[in-house]
């Protein structure tokens, strides 16, 4: 399995991250994946790649509730990194309207800038919407071709959102722990989706799956989620991995 979305550089796993990466091995998670917040959290995004080479692979953006009143500045710091370090996607990036709407022209403009880079940088992006789907949309739409690709991150949308995304030629949706709740909407839509459509994540220490709902989720926990896929799509849990692995693979590489 490929994690393809956590965050272990999370201060919650100061305590035992080496714990934590063990149990992920022993799980079958043989990559994980890391998005980047704001420029707070590059020195810990960084030290725990370090730490765990071939293992954990860092991504680079300004994350939507990040955006501030000085976010052109962080957008510049961010920009440099990309400079000195090599990274497997642009993100976390997108649009947050679930805590504040009223930076919704400061996201946009911020989401837009750094899906700009993904093209310069021909490195696919990492798509957080909450609440904002139509825009987020709408922004990837305006700028798409045949360099832009990415993954709609912890979807948990409609089917006609669903197909929205599924117009767009490079672009996945990013399955968590969402899957395994019980009023979660994805069992519904899931089976109108093929399954080579799909990359799976925990974004952990959140969204946790059940059955440790309410606890502080990890990277072990994909297990959890690449099982439910099996069920709901009839096939063994052995081609849900083949098939979610290789859409990473292709998308962010090795």
């Amino acid at each position: 399995m490929i994690n393809t979305h956590s965050h272990l550089f999370d201060t919650q796993f100061d305590a035992d991250r080496d714990a934590v990466v063990a149990r992920a091995m022993a799980a079958g998670v043989r990559r994980i994946l890391m998005p980047n917040i704001d420029v707070s959290t590059i020195e810990a995004l960084h030290r725990t790649e370090a730490a765990y080479p071939d293992y954990c692979f860092a991504m680079m953006g300004l994350h939507p509730t990040s955006v501030s009143e000085n976010y052109k500045q962080e957008l510049s710091c961010i920009e440099k990194m990309f400079e000195v370090h090599d990274y497997r996607a642009v993100g976390e990036i997108g649009l947050d309207l679930y805590w504040d709407q009223s930076r919704l022209s400061q996201q946009v403009d911020a989401f837009e800038t750094q899906i700009q880079w993904s093209k310069l940088l021909e490195l696919p992006i990492m798509i957080h919407s909450r609440n904002a789907f139509q825009q987020v949309i709408e922004s990837v739409k305006k700028y798409a071709d045949e360099r832009l690709r990415g993954v709609f991150h912890s979807f948990g949308g409609t089917l006609d959102e669903a197909k929205q995304v599924l117009e767009l030629p490079g672009f996945y949706l990013g399955i968590n722990g969402v899957v395994t709740y019980k009023n979660g909407g994805l069992k519904e839509v899931l089976p109108f989706v093929p399954l080579n459509r799909l990359v799976i994540e925990t974004d952990d220490p959140y969204l946790t799956p059940v059955p440790y709902r309410g606890k502080r989720n990890e990277p072990a926990y994909l297990a959890y989620i690449s099982r439910t896929l099996s069920e709901l799509y009839q096939v063994s849990v052995e081609e849900v991995n083949h098939i979610t692995s290789a859409n990473a693979t292709l998308l962010f590489g090795r």
